[in-house]
């Protein structure tokens, strides 16, 4: 049989991949099962302990599904240790998830520690009452009515994820990286593998964080204003956008665009398209940079050639290049590198588009920084 802590994982990534970026939970389940375990979860951070006893019964039984879980101590008739299984593997895991814990066990909480089985006439003080009646009638669903455990575990699990997500983390903001250090940073925060949706966000919050600073630095933009930023699933033809950065004028004139294509090779009709975007306005430079590897010679000549012919024509600066060597170029401008992490964390933390794993994995690469 799979080892405990290799299941909980299984279940964790599981739950993680129907979740993604919908933030929804997928579940089979009925109306009132579903009611029930929602209010598990609703009341997670005040009732942690719950939580955590609920969890742990439910993964027992599906590793001893003879042994009755509402009989959760040695000390009762036919029972089994719940504190001894939730202190060895299930708040280790929610730790380590940074989901809702207790600090040792769920069992150490008065109202769930009392030796007499979780049945219908429980005597502990768990509250709400209507907390108290789903964690109840769970556990006797699972005994009485043999429930899928499984399928309870996934929809706390989704639950849990989701509302994990919606929490606001404090980022690292290291104060005296290089420039190379920063970009490999970069690299590895716009690359590593996510389950949900976002990440092809990070990369133009990265130039974003990078206008932030040329602003109040550089000479050529005096006088100049940053657009904000557009929801991550706006569509540039709907709000009248010609790029995901925008500088204008003082007088609200296009000076300045920046697209940002994630994954995507920049080709001739890319550079078409965003001609059509920008031919009716003033811009006097406009970049298209991609994270993908450069296209083949032949199109690269007609890229080139079409850029020309919008200089001619236009008079439009269209500039072409990787994200990662733009970052370098502008990062070389800044006076202080740190202004720069200082605004991309700040956009990070921020950004509604982003999830926990995102942000979450900054401070793991900042933890592993020597």
């Amino acid at each position: 049989m799979i080892a405990i802590s290799d299941y909980l994982t299984q279940q964790y990534e599981s739950a993680m991949l129907k979740v993604a970026s919908g933030e929804r939970i997928q579940t089979a389940l009925g109306e009132s099962e579903q009611e029930m375990l929602a209010t598990v979860i609703r009341y997670s951070e005040s009732a942690k302990g719950v939580l955590t006893v609920l969890f742990t019964s439910l993964v027992y039984k599906v590793f001893h599904p003879k042994q009755d879980i509402r009989n959760h101590q040695d000390g009762i008739k036919n029972g089994y240790s719940g504190r001894t299984f939730d202190n060895r593997y299930i708040t280790p895991f929610l730790k380590e998830c940074k989901f809702p814990a207790m600090a040792e066990s769920g069992w150490l909480t008065r109202s769930l520690e009392q030796k007499v089985p979780y049945n219908f006439d429980y005597p502990g003080a768990i509250s709400p009452a209507e907390l108290k009646a789903s964690f109840l009638n769970l556990l006797n669903k699972v005994e009485i009515e043999e429930a899928n455990c499984e399928q309870y575990l996934s929809y706390i699990l989704q639950g849990l994820v989701i509302k994990r997500n919606k929490q606001k983390i404090d980022l690292a903001k290291p104060a005296a990286l290089s420039i190379n250090t920063i970009l490999n940073l970069l690299e590895q925060h716009f690359y590593s593998p996510y389950t949900a949706d976002g990440a092809s966000r990070l990369p133009t919050l990265a130039f974003y964080a990078i206008y932030q600073c040329l602003l109040s630095e550089a000479k050529r933009f005096q006088g100049k204003v940053l657009l904000p930023l557009e929801s991550h699933t706006s569509a540039d033809s709907q709000s009248g956008r010609i790029g995901d950065i925008e500088v204008v004028d003082g007088q609200g004139r296009q000076f300045e665009a920046v697209e940002i294509k994630h994954g995507i090779t920049i080709s001739l009709q890319l550079v078409r398209d965003a001609y059509t975007k920008f031919q009716t306005t003033a811009v006097k430079r406009y970049y298209i940079l991609s994270t993908a590897q450069y296209p083949k010679d032949k199109e690269w000549d007609d890229i080139q050639s079409e850029i020309q012919s919008i200089k001619n024509i236009h008079g439009c600066q269209l500039i072409v290049n990787g994200i990662v060597p733009s970052l370098k170029y502008y990062l070389r401008l800044l006076d202080n590198p740190f202004e720069f992490i200082d605004c991309y964390v700040n956009l990070l933390e921020d950004d509604a588009a982003l999830k926990f794993e995102h942000k979450a994995r900054w401070n793991h690469l900042i933890s592993e920084l020597r």
